[in-house]
């Protein structure tokens, strides 16, 4: 039989008081531990939330490529993509904003939560290019909140165990899903086939 939680005293009797460890080691700027995982990674999640409701949205590059600019500002090239810029989007509209880091091979997650502004001034762009290619703008994210997550969902998940990962063969590649979604309109192998040769040319 189901038991919907519908208010916060229901949902805290269920759950029990927060362990002090996790209240303690949230905090409104960067230690230098936390500024040290920023740095090591390579990979984050945007999360955002705008009129047309939320969205998730990977970031990656080098390690470093999130520039810590002091202990309460994080500089983030938007780096090249299909132009749908459904976070952009979001940002303009309510420029709140978490950030979920991850660091291979390491299970503890670092989140931020605070609020974001895109800046295109040139220099700023520049000081982000690669190979020449600098990204047609950046991100600006004012921490307001930002805390480890213990390393329970990825110990759970063997997220970096070599054991677990799974071989692509057995899962639709990128030009399968687009065809499925889109009732064949684009994608199938000539897709597959043009990606495998434009992504590595396209990632600046």
């Amino acid at each position: 039989m189901s038991r919907p939680i519908t208010d916060f005293a229901a949902l805290e009797a269920l759950y029990g008081e927060p362990a002090p460890p996790s209240i303690a080691k949230e905090v409104p700027a960067l230690t230098p531990g936390y500024r040290a995982l920023i740095e090591a990674s390579p990979f984050f999640v945007l999360a955002t939330s705008g009129p047309g409701g939320l969205d998730a949205s990977p970031r990656g590059d080098g390690p470093g490529f999130v520039r810590v600019a002091d202990d309460r500002t994080l500089l983030i090239p938007d780096r090249r993509g299909n132009n749908r810029i459904d976070s952009l989007r979001n940002i303009l509209a309510d420029p709140r904003v978490g950030l979920l880091f991850l660091v291979p091979g390491l299970n503890e997650t670092l989140r931020v939560n605070g609020h974001a502004a895109i800046d295109a001034d040139p220099a700023l762009c520049e000081s982000f290019a690669v190979d020449g290619k600098a990204p047609k703008s950046v991100l600006v994210v004012t921490i307001e909140t930002v805390f480890f997550q213990c390393a329970r969902a990825l110990l759970r998940s063997r997220l970096w165990d070599p054991a677990a990962q799974i071989e692509r063969r057995g899962l639709p590649s990128a030009g399968a899903l687009l065809a499925e979604a889109s009732a064949g309109r684009e994608g199938g192998d000539a897709y597959d086939r043009s990606l495998a040769e434009r992504i590595p040319k396209t990632l600046y």
